[in-house]
């Protein structure tokens, strides 16, 4: 038989083979010990005897099982039928008893104690003294299971060891993706095209003197493709993609987390040229030394690992790492320097003709109907990211899929985008008197929305409960804003009281509907006085509270910046703003009382009305003057 056969039969024994081994061992000292100690001489006396030296004074103690008695002198008599000393003896007690034996062991103060079994001998008193080993001994095998369960699996020698400690990807891929696929970013796109270049032909560059950047950091909202861009430059590039989280840099022991960083750069640089992808990088960069929620040491660790695996690349290796965030106002100023994540590329949500592109992406393998215009659905969908986009298109073709067509319809994207807004139609029992105040309610939104000049155009309005809401007001802008004017806000500041308004004004008495209205109003009313200097009362300065998270160390231990007065005024300069928008909304509700109650009587009647229906109800909408 050769080693490698022995090798092998050795890896057939059972996992609870050295557990059997453990328990014969100790089975087996436990027997050694009792039959290698010499016992005690002990001697068979009459029963006479023993009642003459109980009568003397000279038995200690007396263990009864039975008809045996089993007794301890005070010091070692001659009891032994040849003369021997003993201090033990046996002696057999009568069938039929004695009457006379319990009073005597009681006057002489013998200890005297009674068992029904005749001693434990026997494989028993065996195996009893071995139960608490045996039961540490599984306690422990226990915790080790539980240990090893919880690291994700048994790590029971160097290459498992081994296999713990590198970074969970280390098999590069090569991404099928490409720019094709990535619709709506062109600027980004246009940032990363030279590292295409570059990968390709290195060449080109190096003639001149350039050098690749070290990293490239992708900062976006969430869902604007970050994931996506890293994965296309790789598919674009045609070169090996290791991906990664941060979060997977960081477990139960401490260095892991370095240790991890150290294997995927090593396997990063055997195949370069590559790429390296780690997303969610503020999950392990961190501003370090803040103390709170930003103090861990082992995330300080991999940190400094990622830095100093970033700075240490040669002029000819060709490996560039991307990273994504979605909070770059949180990570270590370290990792922005040149020579870490050199070029900043900022992913922004897709404007109007972006979104028709994601849109055709989206649905080129979904077959839509003659009545889809994509232009109509991207126009409906402002704010949504890309993701959302895919995700409207496939809850479409879901609801598509329920109703048993062969077509995605207009009507299904209007459905699934008042889902994913909204939420799910719920089924409530409603009250007539509660159903007619939530119509009065959003009667007053959209009376108040459609003439007040700066407000975006009605998209439709419904008293149907959808997820959290018991109805709602939708209004969709014209044309995409990136800055926000004044008087925009003091409209959408009386769209939003336009509801609370109502309700007073026609049924005297107000409701707990109004709760978000009142929250979105004051926080947008705090925004233009504290941020954006839409007062004459404060002017142009900054008095906003503080937006960080305290756990992420940067606002607990700074002082206020503002006094109690500049609060106090603040606080009047907000009030003013909310009261001028209720006013404004109880004039033109008291202005068109007639058609607010024609609107009412439809949405009662019809639950959702459409921009058309409402212009039926309301009349013509009145042109914005410049």
């Amino acid at each position: 038989m050769t080693m490698n056969d022995m090798d092998g039969n050795q890896e057939k024994y059972p996992p609870w083979a050295p557990y059997a081994l453990i328990m014969a061992l100790l089975l087996l000292a436990n027997l050694t010990i009792e039959y290698t100690t010499p016992p005690e001489p002990s001697y068979e006396i009459p029963y006479s005897q023993f009642k003459q030296l109980a009568e003397k004074g000279q038995v200690e103690s007396v263990d009864l099982a039975g008809h045996v008695a089993e007794g301890h002198l005070y010091s070692s008599e001659a009891i032994g039928p040849h003369g021997e000393t003993a201090s033990h003896f046996s002696t057999q007690v009568p069938a039929f008893g004695d009457e006379a034996l319990l009073p005597l062991l009681e006057a002489q103060g013998i200890e005297l104690r009674v068992s029904d079994e005749t001693g434990r001998t026997g494989p028993l008193s065996i195996i009893l003294p071995l139960l608490p080993w045996l039961f540490l001994i599984l306690f422990f095998f226990w915790i080790f299971r539980q240990t090893s369960r919880a690291l994700g699996g048994r790590i029971g020698g160097p290459e498992e060891l081994k296999k713990f400690l590198e970074a969970p990807a280390q098999t590069a891929e090569q991404p099928e993706v490409t720019f094709a696929d990535v619709a709506g970013q062109d600027n980004a796109k246009r940032e990363v095209t030279e590292l295409v270049e570059f990968l390709k032909h290195p060449e080109t560059f190096r003639k001149l003197g350039a050098e690749v950047p070290h990293g490239v950091l992708l900062m976006g909202a969430p869902g604007t493709g970050k994931t996506l861009l890293a994965r296309a430059l790789a598919g674009e590039a045609g070169v090996p993609f290791y991906s990664i989280s941060g979060s997977q840099f960081i477990e139960v022991f401490v260095g892991v987390g370095a240790a991890r960083v150290r294997h995927l750069f090593e396997a990063a640089k055997k195949s370069a040229p590559s790429i390296v992808f780690v997303d969610e990088l503020d999950s392990v960069g961190r501003t370090r030394g803040t103390g709170l929620g930003g103090g861990h040491d082992e995330r300080e660790q991999t940190l400094n690992q990622i830095l100093a695996e970033m700075d240490g690349f040669s002029g000819h290796e060709a490996v560039i790492v991307l990273a994504a965030t979605n909070r770059p106002d949180v990570l270590d100023p370290a990792l922005l320097r040149p020579g870490r994540f050199d070029r900043h590329v900022v992913l922004d949500l897709p404007d109007r003709n972006d979104r028709v592109a994601i849109l055709k992406v989206h649905t080129r393998k979904v077959p839509l109907g003659d009545n889809v215009d994509l232009d109509k659905i991207a126009a409906g969908s402002p704010g949504f990211s890309g993701a959302d986009i895919k995700n409207l298109v496939n809850e479409a073709a879901m609801l598509a899929a329920r109703k048993q067509r062969s077509e995605v319809l207009m009507q299904d994207f209007e459905e699934a985008r008042d889902k994913v807004l909204l939420g799910t139609v719920r089924t409530l029992a409603i009250q007539p008197e509660e159903r007619h105040r939530l119509a009065v309610h959003e009667a007053g939104h959209t009376l108040v929305a459609w003439f007040a000049p700066h407000a975006d155009p009605l998209y439709k309005v419904t008293i149907i409960p959808r997820g959290r809401a018991l109805g709602g007001t939708q209004l969709l802008p014209a044309e995409e804003r990136h800055t926000l004017p004044e008087e925009y806000l003091r409209d959408r500041l009386v769209v939003i009281l336009g509801g609370r308004t109502a309700e007073r004004e026609l049924l005297e008495t107000l409701s707990s509907g109004a709760e978000d209205d009142i929250h979105q109003a004051t926080a947008l009313a705090r925004a233009m006085v504290a941020r954006w200097g839409m007062s004459d009362e404060i002017g142009p300065v900054d008095l906003r509270e503080s937006e960080e998270h305290p756990f992420l160390g940067r606002e607990i231990a700074q002082p206020r910046r503002y006094s109690e007065h500049s609060a106090e005024v603040v606080d009047h300069a907000v009030q003013t703003l909310l009261h001028e928008g209720e006013q404004r909304a109880l004039g033109v509700i008291r202005e068109h009382k007639t058609e607010l109650a024609r609107l009412i009587d439809a949405l009662e009647e019809h639950e959702t009305l459409h921009h058309e229906q409402i212009e039926q109800c309301l009349g013509q909408r009145p042109r914005v003057k410049h």
